[in-house]
């Protein structure tokens, strides 16, 4: 595993929500961390049908444009009874030419579960994959996974994405109405992220310790 050896780090997104874990997870390592919004990048086509794939398009369109080294996040949720849909379309479902809005995505799930009259529970996991990428273009892959079931109405302000429906295996608060605290010990992004410590010189990242 190679060694990042800087401070300051390009999480190659456009999503506040993201940055927002970002900084939150790496702090305890001493690293800061700047988005593509900073350096007035694009957001490039992401075509490829694995979260790997799309990973590494926004990754290298990062190192590219500005010769760091940059994280990127592909993520999505699975949801059983629909076939793992909407998976790498996640972010998909929530457009609608003027922007994402994610209430209609959360309600497109639950009516194509209703639709199919899809049994209790109605299993599903969210999926982070992280890629590191240098200049050289060696990189790094990581990934982590959330168990839970979707559930009926929304519930909580707290979080982004499909958070609200999304009720993890054994808890009793959806990814929504959790704090951002308690979320950064169990979700998805943390689990990859716990994996990618030793990257920046570390076994455990801070919270991730919980």
């Amino acid at each position: 595993m190679r060694r990042f050896e800087g401070n300051e780090l390009l999480i190659a997104t456009h999503n506040a929500g993201k940055l927002a874990e970002f900084q939150t997870l790496l702090a305890p390592l001493g690293i800061a961390c700047r988005s593509n919004t900073d350096f007035n990048l694009p957001e490039p086509e992401e075509t490829e049908e694995t979260f790997v794939g799309n990973a590494r398009i926004k990754a290298k369109a990062a190192v590219d444009a500005t010769g760091l080294p940059a994280l990127a996040d592909d993520s999505g949720i699975e949801i059983a009874a629909l076939g793992g849909a909407p998976g790498v379309r996640t972010a998909d479902w929530a457009e609608t030419g003027t922007g994402r809005d994610f209430k209609l995505a959360m309600t497109r799930a639950w009516t194509e579960l209703e639709a199919k009259a899809a049994p209790e529970p109605r299993n599903a996991r969210f999926c982070a994959t992280l890629l590191l990428m240098w200049p050289d273009g060696h990189e790094e892959i990581f990934e982590g996974h959330l168990n839970g079931r979707i559930v009926w109405p929304m519930r909580g302000a707290e979080g982004h994405g499909y958070d609200p429906i999304f009720l993890p295996d054994g808890l009793d608060q959806t990814l929504g109405e959790m704090s951002a605290e308690r979320k950064n010990t169990i979700s998805h992004r943390a689990v990859a992220l716990r994996k990618m410590a030793g990257c920046f010189g570390g076994t455990t990242a801070g919270s991730l310790d919980e």
